[in-house]
Formats: C-alpha cells, structure tokens, sequence
C-alpha cells in the first residue's frame, strides 16, 4: 500500500513526492531515511488546528526522540510546535536548529545532573518524575540563581485496559 506522495514510476521503482529512491540510494547509499518535507509539515498543521479548533490555548509537542536532527526541530520549529526532548543531546540539537528554549520541555526518566542543569541553564521547562529530583532541580536552580521552569508528571490512577506490560496511568505505574 503506497502513502500520499507516493508512486512507482515507469521504471518500477518507488518515488517519494517525485524523487525515485534507488537513484537516491545509489548517489547517497543505504540505509537511507528519506522523508516527504510536505506531509509532515501537512501532519504538523492538522494536528495542531485538530487540537485548537476545541482548545484555542492548546500546543502541541513532537517527541523528539523520534527523529533528532536539525533540520526535522527546524521544520517542527517553522510549524509552530512545541519540542519534547528526552536527553541532553535531543535539547542540544533542537537549541543548535534555533528552537525557542520556551517552547521545549526535557522529560525522561533518571534524568543525569548534567542534563537538568544544562535544561536549567537554557531556560527550557523540565518535567519531574520523582521527588528526589524535584529536589535535585531546586539545588541546581538555586545554583544558578534562577526559577526553575518545572512540569510534574502525575499518575492519574486510570486504568487504561491494555496489555500490563506496556500501559502507564495507573496506580501501580510511574
């Protein structure tokens, strides 16, 4: 099944939004990520106006950690999203494509020190998982001589109905 934007073209071989992927495979090699520009600018903007036509002061965040390069935090920069970073290289690359430090938030489990003070020193919102590490984040703001942009990820106490390995939300979950 082929997605928008996508062809087979007279010589059999699949195009992108018109570019043919073996002649791209052999000028660039393999393995090669190739990505339509235009749906995922198309995906930014329906995602984002889905949210806002029932919630006009609604954002949206993509998760970095599913593509990290400065051209995709450049692009979702342009869409006028927010940035999920996961670690301090995802936050580094997003700040090197010119994203706003206010429109990023730096989440992730066992956040290092280095990482929550770099997030700190740049001004980026960071959601804390543990009490431990609100502490740790108050030290390092205090150190710095700054307040803190801090989230706090809650557990909700739902019950998703889903397989227990993989389900979050519950009273037994982060």
């Amino acid at each position: 099944m082929l997605l928008e934007n996508q062809t087979i073209n007279k010589k059999g071989h699949l195009e992108i939004n018109g570019c043919d992927t073996v002649s791209l495979a052999e000028e660039y090699g393999t393995p090669l990520y190739v990505m339509d520009e235009d749906v995922i600018r198309d995906r930014c903007r329906r995602y984002l106006s889905s949210f806002r036509a029932d919630y006009p002061m609604a954002d949206v965040a993509y998760a970095s950690k599913a593509f990290t390069v400065v051209a995709m935090c450049a692009l979702i920069k342009e869409e006028g999203l927010w940035l999920d970073a996961a670690s301090r290289g995802e936050l580094y690359t997003a700040l090197l494509a010119g994203f706003d430090p206010s429109r990023i938030v730096l989440h992730g489990n066992f956040k290092t020190g280095e990482e929550l003070r770099y997030g700190v020193s740049k001004g980026v919102a960071i959601v804390c998982d543990s009490f431990r590490e609100i502490e740790q984040l108050g030290a390092i703001a205090l150190e710095y001589g700054v307040k803190a942009r801090v989230m706090v990820r809650c557990n909700p106490g739902i019950d998703p109905h889903t397989h227990t390995m993989i389900s979050t939300g519950q009273e037994d979950s982060k």
